[in-house]
């Protein structure tokens, strides 16, 4: 019998991969960043000159890539990021990669190869796993799925923080928060995988919760289900 899975799903910038990261520390769970996978593939595309629309070019090198992900070293990051055994950690948090992502995420030839990867890694179980579709599609027999969210503004501030933690420029709140609701619409509308609430996630609106208030919430989640 496999280990359970807690899914964390939500929009861009609702804290998952921060939440995800503390919970599998406090919890001894494998952590798995499925954003930084999609994240990882539009770099290379950036890089190897391929234009956007050439689906089969990108789900070719989607295939063929190898993806490593382990806890990172450097601060400002949750999750150090390699791909064909060079570290992109840095690099994948780029405005030019987080401009593109939505489109390379959105297509079919990518999310079946990356999915096809992230089921492989969590067949096992004992993992938690964030990103738009997890309860979804990739385990949407996860013994626990979450919905996380907030508001636009709060995301957008978050954001912020992030960047200057990581060194990067810093763009006004209001270019954030308009590149943050365009994010959404292109998330939730996209054809392949959109990014929804699962039927029987629960809801956690983290407006005015702390970090912690928000980890402890989902430990007593876990701890309540049967791990027989």
């Amino acid at each position: 019998m496999r280990k359970p899975i807690i899914a964390i799903d939500g929009p861009a910038g609702a804290g998952k991969s921060t939440i995800a990261r503390l919970l599998s520390q406090q919890l001894n769970l494998i952590y798995l960043d499925t954003g930084a996978m999609y994240r990882a593939v539009t770099w290379l595309v950036l890089q190897s000159g391929l234009v956007l629309d050439d689906e089969l070019g990108i789900t070719n090198l989607a295939n063929s890539c190898k993806i490593e992900l382990t806890p990172a070293t450097s601060e400002g990051f949750t999750t150090q990021v390699k791909v064909n055994g060079v570290d992109i950690t840095r690099e994948i948090r780029t405005s030019s990669v987080t401009e593109n992502v939505p489109a390379i995420a959105a297509q079919a030839g990518v999310r079946q190869a990356l999915v096809a990867q992230q089921q492989e890694l969590g067949k096992a179980g004992g993992i938690v796993m964030e990103g738009r579709d997890i309860g979804t599609t990739v385990f949407p027999d996860a013994e626990i799925k979450i919905f996380l969210t907030a508001s636009v503004q709060e995301r957008a501030y978050r954001r912020q923080q992030d960047l200057l933690a990581q060194g990067q420029p810093i763009p006004d709140l209001s270019v954030l928060e308009t590149a943050i609701a365009e994010r959404d619409q292109a998330d939730s509308t996209r054809k392949i995988s959109p990014l929804r609430q699962a039927e029987d996630a629960i809801i956690l609106n983290t407006d005015g919760l702390t970090i912690d208030m928000v980890v402890q919430r989902i430990i007593e989640l876990y701890r309540g289900i049967d791990h027989d």
